[in-house]
């Protein structure tokens, strides 16, 4: 079914919510009979009440996985037998797209066209791509004496804690997940209490596509009971986090409370969008940074925030991009044409209204935008914003906004807009235009980001390696290299004798 002809809004209001952890294989209520609130960012609405996870709920979690781990009823499976299971799981996902999709809109309040075109394929696809990849990674033979034999091998680690946010709660999850599953780990995943609906769910449909009871468990709930139990559980081998620089910090901290578990952290950004004079498409290049500002209304960690222009061509490209945001005025998530929707809650709401008014107070001219917009809805939106005449010392230049707004920061030469590039605590993403094939790999290689996009942005695939510099952390999602983080390497020593 076409997702025009589809009436979301009947479906929404047809929605049944079930909001029960997901422990050992079944849906319960939290231990202590508590739940909270899942509202709509769309509206305002209750979607209806959600397990509220606290220690003794992560403790029965761990437990079930660590059974489960110990066990070997998916740790000693074969790879390909593995393999089987999450294809299976992949597709069970494809199948369930429509249901999926809804519950993300409503959810975090991204348009429903997306969700369905981006958010549940690519879910489905990372889960596909580590079954497949599982049974064609190789260990190794060290090259020692005649006299010995040194295997090298990686095993899975145990019980994987995963915390993700609200922004990609799918895709997220999806990073997480698949590569922990299919090295033979079980999982423990903490959804955002902003965004637990996708989540809770795609435990349902695991289970359904043959993955054993116990190797993946859900408690919704908030950080600071859920969260911080998980990361702080001696039964925990290892945390694969993403969320701000702030929390990222606490998992370390938790860290060295507890076991010395391994921590991954995929943190925040705030992404520059080099823009040279000898490009010669800068109509293209506005258009570009726009819909990579505003998709996911600004809720991107890798949002291209700080926009690095040429003071030649500043003017001239201030306007272009300006004259984009029109095209990104926000509507209802469930009208299938919106591109924009809404802010996950209140609370990130008056962030964003908070970082406008700090521009307006550090001196930054606005160009368009800086308002709330539908106010008459009871939801949380806000019009795209841009801001021209930023310095990199302001705080909306430095601190990750986390919604649709965008700093125009002007540059003298290549050597300026690389310092003021890379003068961030951050370091994730980062994109150079120019029409000079010597200048493009220079300024690319001089930027300390985990990403250095050329002429394009957000061109992406789940074969490369996501992750950052810096206080953007030491996580590193996707490609095989995601499965370092979820194995132990170890070492077989064999003397043989003449």
């Amino acid at each position: 079914m076409s997702i025009t002809t589809i009436d979301w809004h009947a479906r929404a209001a047809q929605l049944s919510l079930d909001g029960r952890a997901f422990i050992g294989g079944e849906r319960r209520a939290a231990l202590a009979e508590e739940s909270f609130d899942c509202i709509s960012p769309i509206d305002a609405r209750v979607l209806g009440r959600v397990a509220r996870c606290q220690a003794a709920d992560v403790d029965a979690a761990v437990a079930s996985a660590r059974a489960a781990f110990d066990d070997g009823r998916w740790a000693r499976k074969s790879p390909v037998a593995r393999k089987r299971t999450l294809l299976a799981f992949a597709e069970k996902i494809m199948a369930a797209r429509e249901e999926l999709a809804l519950l993300e809109t409503l959810d975090m309040g991204k348009p429903i066209q997306f969700s369905m075109s981006v958010d549940v394929p690519a879910a489905a696809r990372c889960v596909a791509w580590y079954a497949e990849a599982i049974d064609k990674v190789y260990g190794e033979i060290a090259p020692t004496g005649l006299n010995a034999l040194g295997l090298i091998q990686r095993e899975a680690m145990g019980v994987i804690g995963a915390i993700v946010p609200w922004n990609y709660p799918m895709i997220m999850a999806a990073w997480k997940l698949a590569p922990a599953l299919a090295a033979g780990n079980s999982v423990v995943l903490k959804p955002s209490e902003k965004s637990p609906l996708t989540a809770l769910r795609l435990a349902e449909l695991a289970l359904a596509a043959g993955l054993p009871a116990g190797v993946f468990n859900v408690v919704p709930g908030y950080g600071t009971e859920a969260g911080e139990a998980l990361a702080l559980h001696p039964d925990v081998d290892a945390i694969g986090f993403t969320g701000s620089t702030r929390v990222g910090r606490k998992m370390l901290e938790y860290a060295s409370r507890s076991n010395l578990k391994r921590v991954y952290n995929e943190l925040g950004g705030k992404s520059a969008f080099l823009v040279f004079p000898d490009f010669d498409d800068l109509e293209r290049c506005a258009k570009t940074v726009a819909a990579s500002m505003f998709f996911n209304q600004g809720e991107s960690c890798n949002a291209p925030s700080r926009l690095l222009v040429h003071e030649s061509i500043a003017d001239d490209f201030a306007k272009r991009v300006a004259a984009e945001a029109p095209n990104y005025r926000p509507a209802n998530p469930l009208d299938a044409k919106t591109v924009m929707g809404a802010l996950v809650d209140d609370g990130q709401l008056r962030t964003v209204m908070g970082y406008i008014d700090v521009g307006h107070q550090e001196g930054a001219r606005l160009l368009t935008g800086g308002t709330r917009a539908l106010g008459e809805s009871g939801g949380y939106y806000v019009l795209p914003t841009v801001f021209d005449g930023v310095r990199n010392d302001m705080r909306i230049a430095r601190e990750e906004i986390f919604g649709p707004v965008l700093c125009i920061i002007r540059f003298k030469d290549e050597a300026e807009a690389i310092a003021l590039a890379n003068d961030s605590s951050y370091g994730l993403q980062a994109s150079v235009w120019s029409s000079h094939i010597d200048r493009a790999h220079r300024v690319a290689r001089a930027l300390r980001a985990g990403t250095v996009h050329v002429n394009q942005y957000d061109e992406d695939d789940i074969t490369v390696p996501f992750g950052g510099y810096k206080q953007s952390g030491n996580g590193r999602d996707k490609s095989l290299h995601a499965l370092d983080k979820y194995t132990e390497l170890k070492t077989t020593w064999l003397r043989i004798n003449p």
